[in-house]
């Protein structure tokens, strides 16, 4: 096996047990709510005026799956949507008490497996975050440009 595809096994194995050590607790934490649900909560608190163009771009979905789901949300009266005044036609988002609740416990339980990870990322040094993350960037932008070649441009819809 090469070194790129050491890395990219490294990253599938690295995401999947995240995903398996997690995937109690934030079910039981976050009970009748999915995954994706509970990152659209997330992104909504975190960003001002979200609307379903912002939600769609994020997450890699239609604008039709994003409808879908904040209209779920809004029946589970997690959110709530509001237009500015000088914008009629635009509709946006934010958390009502409940959906910041949700938020709230997201946010615990991430902190909660931050810490129990922490020991490894106190060893990383400046210039190894510096080599990640700049790898990221490159990488990120590359799946940008592929996506956009198949004439699937989401950044810009």
């Amino acid at each position: 096996m090469n070194k790129e595809e050491q890395v990219l096994m490294g990253f599938r194995d690295v995401f999947n047990k995240l995903v398996w050590l997690n995937k109690d607790k934030m079910e039981d934490s976050l009970k009748g709510y999915k995954p994706s649900e509970v990152h659209c909560i997330e992104y909504i608190e975190r960003n001002v005026d979200s609307n379903v163009t912002k939600l769609a771009e994020t997450f890699y979905m239609t604008r039709g799956a994003i409808s879908k789901m904040t209209k779920k949300l809004m029946e589970k009266g997690l959110v709530e949507s509001y237009q500015k005044p000088d914008n009629k036609k635009e509709i946006y988002f934010r958390l009502t008490e409940q959906g910041k609740v949700i938020y709230k416990i997201h946010e615990e339980l991430h902190k909660e497996f931050q810490e129990r990870d922490k020991a490894v990322f106190e060893q990383v040094t400046v210039e190894q975050y510096d080599s990640m993350l700049s790898f990221m960037e490159k990488y990120n932008k590359h799946l940008d440009a592929e996506i956009k070649k198949l004439g699937m441009d989401i950044k810009s819809e």
